[in-house]
């Protein structure tokens, strides 16, 4: 059943209705739900029908740039955070054929360092991932020869402590504000998938138009396309949702760009680098995904052209010494329980792109099929 998109919605991010949806909207909604706009609505305190309204009309008008079912890709296909060294008048080249032509590429970002390393000559950063069965450096291999780049170095997850955007909530946040608990430790164990769980998948996780949106039987449409009923659907989407792959039903706005409206979500991309005692990998990552300000933090190895950096995490925010106050005191307080940091660095982000990067083994053997690459 549709309902009308009512054009009159404002649709500002600061818009108090707005606002208090996005707060939850963004990453609060965890796991499969059968009914994720109503979820929204109940943790909002906005009324289903407002909810769906307003995100509708925020997606339409570009202040949200995607909706979608989000996955913990980690354990679904091979993946790691590539840097890449390309020469400067290749770069901006490199960023967008990685950008547009590459679906297994997730988030593209041209970084800069405050510190100059080795590491500085590294600049283009991006996410990718190819699905089980496929090799991530022939992948990057391919990449390299398409792009120019010169070099490149795998640094993928050992484990995650941090994973949630929540942007708008973020606003304003002092620093040093960290929850109580330690931050569990996600593995990036891989689990197998059969045919119909794919199916499943990939239908889930597809993104949602507004009129999508709009509908209270927001599934049937994708068990439709999965070909399989309503029920069965449910009951896939719940035993995937138990063996951990599942992530949030997310809105997601724009990092750092403009919207539309002319607002600006954040303006600042920051990549945190620390490297602490082998053996601490755990404890250091734990601490760090306590501060609410950290979207993602993990145990990656880096080795010495990144001064032997092993936990890696991003913040963002609209003042970049606001990012770094509170930067320091994650410092602080790292030093504070013990755990002493040999170095540390920061890398910036300029130009991004972000996008969902595709890990379906049906759509990376039509990619090889195109390029006419061997498994």
């Amino acid at each position: 059943m549709l309902m009308t998109i009512d054009s009159t919605n404002p649709v500002h991010i600061a818009d108090p209705i707005n606002a208090r949806i996005l707060a939850v909207s963004e990453d609060k909604i965890q796991g499969f739900q059968a009914d994720p706009m109503s979820a929204i609505a109940q943790a909002s305190g906005v009324d289903i029908v407002t909810v769906r309204d307003r995100i509708a009309a925020m997606l339409r008008a570009g202040t949200i740039r995607r909706v979608r079912q989000t996955l913990l890709a980690t354990n679904l296909a091979h993946g790691a955070l590539v840097a890449w060294q390309v020469p400067e008048e290749k770069l901006s080249a490199a960023f967008d054929w990685m950008f547009q032509q590459d679906p297994f590429s997730g988030h593209v970002v041209i970084r800069s360092t405050d510190a100059a390393i080795a590491g500085s000559r590294y600049r283009l950063w991006t996410t990718v991932k190819v699905p089980q069965g496929y090799s991530l450096a022939k992948h990057c291999d391919f990449l390299a020869k398409q792009t120019g780049a010169i070099s490149y170095q795998l640094l993928p997850a050992k484990c995650l402590f941090a994973l949630g955007v929540g942007h708008v909530r973020r606003r304003g946040m002092e620093p040093g504000s960290k929850s109580e608990a330690l931050a569990e430790v996600i593995n990036t164990n891989i689990v197998e998938l059969n045919e119909l769980e794919w199916r499943v998948l990939v239908a889930l996780k597809r993104e949602f138009t507004p009129e999508e949106i709009l509908r209270e039987d927001l599934w049937q449409p994708r068990a439709d396309e999965a070909g399989v009923p309503l029920s069965t659907f449910y009951d896939a989407a719940l035993e995937l949702n138990a063996r951990g792959v599942i992530g949030r039903f997310s809105t997601f706005l724009e990092h750092v760009k403009p919207l539309k409206t002319g607002e600006q979500v954040t303006r600042y991309n920051a990549l945190f680098h620390w490297a602490v005692p082998p053996g601490r990998e755990i404890d250091a990552g734990r601490e760090i995904g306590r501060f609410h300000i950290m979207t993602h933090a993990y145990w990656r190895e880096a080795g010495s052209e990144f001064g032997n950096v092993n936990i890696m995490g991003v913040a963002h925010g609209t003042d970049k010494e606001l990012v770094l106050a509170h930067k320091r005191a994650i410092d602080e307080h790292l030093k504070s329980v013990g755990i002493e940091v040999s170095y540390t660095n920061v890398f910036w982000g300029g130009r991004s792109e972000i996008k969902p990067s595709e890990i379906s083994p049906f759509a990376y053997e039509a990619f090889c099929r195109e390029f006419r690459i061997e498994r």
